[in-house]
């Protein structure tokens, strides 16, 4: 019996582990180093973060009239992205991400595909994409990356896209998330003032 689990060791050891290792890099290297490397351009491209309301908006307002944010074509509208990632997204890929449930594979891939689509789109510092997406009704980047992810499944599985109800859920559980933040927030400062009695209150 000890024979066979030292035998058991080795096999894992030598043959098994190295090809799971293997894997893993495989994984990092296909969805998170391009994440990475993108990033830093994005961050070492810039002037530097804005001072101030006027100079964001400013950088803002210049950055949505641009197709070509950082190297990378940037979507006009839902329709262009579709395009964008039928190009880039192979037949078999395509197959697997349509064939899950889209909810499922919304959640599957946000930090695979949803990541890239946050840093390559410009989510977080503003582009023409995340304009349109912001005025459809969308407001945070996460919740858009899953609304494109969501609304491209639907599209794959040509079914309506009935992009008002799924604007109106994400908008749902913000607020959602926004009051319970509120009401089990923690107070950090609290002051109290003696207010001056006012003319004729003397």
């Amino acid at each position: 019996m000890k024979k066979i689990i030292e035998i058991a060791v080795v096999l894992v050891e030598t043959h098994f582990l190295p090809k799971i290792i293997q894997l893993e890099r495989a994984i990092i290297f296909k969805f998170l180093f391009p994440v990475l490397f993108l990033g830093a351009n994005t961050l070492t491209g810039q002037q530097g973060p804005p001072k101030t309301k006027e100079e964001y908006q400013k950088m803002y307002e210049s950055r949505i009239q641009k197709e070509v944010l950082n190297g990378v074509y940037i979507p006009k509208d839902l329709g262009d992205a579709f395009a964008q990632l039928n190009q880039k997204i192979d037949a078999t890929s395509k197959q697997k991400f349509k064939s899950l449930p889209e909810e499922e594979a919304a959640r599957k891939l946000h930090f695979s595909l949803g990541r890239w689509m946050v840093v390559n789109w410009s989510f977080y510092e503003g582009s023409r994409f995340s304009d349109f997406l912001k005025k459809t009704g969308i407001t945070h980047p996460d919740d858009m990356a899953q609304f494109v992810m969501i609304t491209y499944h639907r599209y794959l599985n040509q079914t309506p896209l009935d992009v008002k109800p799924l604007v109106e859920k994400f908008q749902a559980s913000r607020k959602e998330e926004l009051e319970n933040r509120t009401k089990n927030g923690t107070i950090l400062h609290e002051e109290k003032r003696k207010r001056e009695p006012k003319d004729g209150e003397r």
